[in-house]
């Protein structure tokens, strides 16, 4: 049974990386969910993608990291996606953690880039540990420097490579990064049949990111894939 990720939450029913977004997919009974965290000006874990807060919220223009947790508490990112949600804010990754059942699976990727955020490893370990979270967890990035410094401190967590471009056999790449990979995560415009089985040769799920048509999941499941990450709520809850 692939193990398919709720992308950022049910982001086509709530505004996504919020308590509200998790919840839904929660409801819809996803065995898996896919989050990103930042850190706050005063270094606490943010549930977010984005950078910035523009795409949300045109009155504040600065970084994540620009403000303060109390502050960030203040700015609303639930109006742009509907008046129902007017007032909903920026979680953080405790309260995402208190509302998700043991049993979920989750994905956090630290957004590492272009922002390079000194400390966000140990603080991401030292929350997940306080949750008793360190298992059933996936930790991923698109900054392989910074898996590196989460397999320096808990060597044996879960990996997820991240990749956006194409790259010439990403698999020999994990394979000599001297990193513990469980899975790779690529963008699953460039899939095939020969980056699955390549992949699965070297020891590793593969999880493409972000798969919203039906046609091309089942295309990916023929393909031997673990399971994809989607904003589709019929692909994510099955």
């Amino acid at each position: 049974m692939p193990l398919n990720f709720a992308h950022r939450g049910s982001l086509t029913e709530a505004p996504e990386n919020t308590l509200p977004a998790f919840h839904k997919a929660i409801e819809h009974g996803a065995r898996a969910i896919e989050l990103d965290i930042q850190l706050s000006k005063d270094n606490h874990l943010v549930v977010a993608h984005d950078h910035k807060f523009a795409r949300f919220n045109k009155k504040f223009d600065g970084l994540i990291n620009d403000y303060t947790l109390e502050e960030i508490r203040q700015i609303d990112v639930g109006s742009a996606f509907g008046n129902e949600y007017a007032g909903t804010t920026l979680p953080t990754l405790d309260e995402v953690l208190d509302i998700c059942p043991p049993e979920l699976f989750l994905n956090i990727e630290i957004k590492n880039i272009p922002v390079i955020y000194d400390g966000i490893e140990r603080r991401l370990l030292n929350t997940l540990n306080a949750h008793n979270r360190l298992e059933n967890v996936i930790i991923s990035s698109f900054d392989h420097v910074a898996l590196k410094k989460v397999q320096d401190m808990h060597p044996g967590i879960d990996l997820g490579m991240l990749f956006y471009y194409r790259m010439l056999e990403p698999w020999i790449y994990a394979a000599n990064s001297g990193l513990n990979i469980r899975s790779l995560h690529p963008n699953h415009v460039y899939v095939d049949q020969t980056f699955v089985q390549e992949s699965k040769q070297q020891g590793y799920e593969v999880y493409p990111f972000t798969v919203n048509d039906t046609k091309r999941y089942d295309e990916l499941l023929q393909y031997g894939v673990d399971g994809v990450f989607s904003n589709e709520p019929v692909i994510f809850k099955k």
